[in-house]
């Protein structure tokens, strides 16, 4: 792909979802350039990962070898743990929730935000105790933080921590 083109992540994601279109819900996960093969069994990882590499070879496009691990029990992708238990938070993610200082301005409070929201499968009624906090970001409001807030705060951050790590949803 060249440089410079406008949108170009989006075009290669598309390329990469209509190449192996019928298999991502099956065979394999896709995002941008990474592709996570999975299977059941052993036998059936095998065909998968032929399946995989027979559409990427009819479509002209070549994988590095030093950037692929094969057999792998567990995978951390864009923050998760994929394994045959399903999926679960990344470890590293959560210690960085829980580590987070208490939010100064709205900037700091979005950026916390952002990173809860992102778990917010995995936390039970998450919208619910995250409401205060969303209410301080609003343009309207002034940057107040309140008992409330901070009782939020910590809330949203021991259930981060105390996640079961099953999606909620």
């Amino acid at each position: 792909m060249p440089f410079g083109l406008c949108n170009g992540p989006a075009t290669f994601e598309r390329l990469m979802e209509t190449v192996l279109c019928g298999l991502t819900s099956e065979a394999c996960l896709v995002y941008l350039d990474d592709i996570i093969i999975v299977g059941r069994t052993f036998q059936e990882h095998l065909n998968n990962i032929r399946k995989v590499f027979q559409r990427l070879q009819k479509a002209n496009l070549k994988l590095s070898p030093k950037k692929c691990r094969f057999f792998r029990k567990e995978v951390s992708y864009l923050g998760h743990i994929i394994s045959a238990e399903g999926v679960k938070m990344d470890p590293e993610n959560t210690k960085a929730v829980v580590d987070w200082p208490r939010p100064k301005t709205v900037h700091d409070l979005r950026s916390s935000l952002g990173l809860c929201t992102y778990y917010r499968g995995f936390v039970r009624n998450f919208s619910a105790i995250a409401r205060p906090l969303h209410k301080l970001t609003k343009a309207i409001s002034k940057f107040n933080w309140t008992e409330e807030c901070e009782k939020s705060f910590n809330s949203l951050k021991q259930a981060v921590a105390k996640c079961n790590n099953k999606r909620t949803f």
